[in-house]
């Protein structure tokens, strides 16, 4: 079974917007905050995947907004990766208040690229395995 991460996160005020809410584009930092943490957690620096040549991209992603956020809400960032046959992987992600509402949604294709062939490689777990310390914070 996968193992869901989470990371804490305090809306700050300069974050939001006219509206008094979380901008949009906050979301998506907050998701990325969330993944490298998890690599972090896991025992994955960035300097590992650039010593094996390979660097994370980003595919797609999809937000889904739930819930406003103010500045000064607690929120946690959570994290599961979804592991296929191919050359990508789907990360799922919710945003959720200290009570449990769940502010946004965030799902995403992502992969590992060749830094050199600027290429996706093929079974980018594998390179997830072997670089971590803690291969089950990936459902690994």
């Amino acid at each position: 079974m996968t193992e869901v991460f989470s990371v804490p996160v305090t809306v700050r005020g300069y974050e939001t917007d006219v509206q008094g809410h979380l901008n949009q584009a906050v979301y998506l930092q907050y998701a990325e905050h969330a993944r490298w943490s998890l690599l972090q957690a896991a025992g994955i620096r960035q300097n590992d995947l650039v010593e094996k040549g390979v660097g994370p991209v980003v595919l797609e992603t999809t937000i889904r907004y739930l819930r406003e956020l103010h500045a000064g809400d607690e929120v946690t960032v959570d994290c599961v990766f979804h592991w296929g046959e191919g050359k990508s992987f789907r990360i799922t992600q919710t945003i959720r208040k200290a009570d449990g509402t769940v502010s946004a949604e965030v799902s995403g294709v992502g992969g590992l690229m060749d830094l050199k062939a600027r290429r996706l490689v093929p079974a980018p777990q594998e390179y997830f395995r072997a670089l971590a310390a803690r291969p089950e914070l990936f459902g690994l």
